[in-house]
């Protein structure tokens, strides 16, 4: 690993450093060799199948510290950081940041995970609720049209670096597969309703108008991704996440 790096972000589990030309993400002993290579692979794969904006893969290997991963630096703020900097353009960024989550949606790489099997095994780990509350979100995932779209997994504002050039790169690929889009835009919706619900609001909007979706149809999956969401075992998100899991409220 590269010498004179400093932190630029830490998360549970992991801690980002950057050099002058490198971003290295540092994993605790909670990710396995598995886990890190997977989001290698999801990295390599979309930037082997797409014409996406994706920064460059430059190593994988482990060290003291833990597993890690090397990219290569992209000099630039993240869309989060331009929404706070100007709110007044926040519906001009939320049409780009739709666009770009649209851009995803077309394109299809076959040899990536399912995002079905994900989200079933996510649901199926989860023990803090009941095996009937399980059972349910099981049969409703299963019951759920079967879409073969490239998915992040974890588009939000955050993982976007608009570029000096006005470039916009996609990041952390960790929870890429193939699925239904909608899938994906209700998770998108659930990590802009942690964080403020006039966004969230303007996303579920536009996404629907943008890609002729019924709001009703993305509603069927927030109790699907909410589970999922609780697999990350965020405390703060708990209460919130729970609510959202009642199946019956989103018929």
């Amino acid at each position: 690993m590269e010498e004179n790096k400093k932190v630029i972000f830490t998360r549970p589990h992991k801690t980002i450093y950057a050099t002058e030309n490198q971003i290295i993400k540092v994993f605790d002993e909670r990710y396995t060799a598995a886990d890190v290579l997977n989001e290698a692979r999801n990295e390599a794969l979309v930037v082997q199948n797409t014409s996406l904006n994706v920064p460059s893969l430059v190593s994988v290997s482990e060290t003291p510290e833990g597993w890690c991963l090397v990219r290569k630096r992209i000099e630039g703020k993240t869309l989060a950081e331009l929404m706070e900097e100007a709110p007044d353009k926040l519906e001009e960024y939320m049409e780009k940041f739709v666009d770009l989550q649209l851009k995803v949606h077309g394109q299809k790489i076959a040899t990536i995970k399912r995002l079905r099997h994900k989200l079933m095994d996510q649901i199926n780990s989860l023990k803090d609720i009941s095996a009937t509350v399980r059972y349910e979100l099981a049969t409703r995932l299963e019951s759920m049209p079967r879409h073969t779209k490239l998915c992040h997994g974890d588009f939000n504002p955050s993982n976007i670096i608009v570029d000096g050039e006005g470039k916009w790169w996609i990041i952390d690929w960790a929870h890429a597969a193939q699925g239904n889009a909608s899938a994906d835009a209700a998770m998108t919706y659930l990590l802009f309703c942690l964080e403020n619900q006039k966004k969230a609001d303007l996303y579920m909007k536009l996404f629907c108008e943008k890609s002729d979706t019924a709001r009703q149809y993305v509603n069927r999956w927030l109790p699907i991704v909410a589970a999922a969401q609780m697999t990350k075992k965020k405390e703060e998100q708990k209460d919130f996440l729970m609510r959202w899991i009642d199946v019956a409220e989103y018929q």
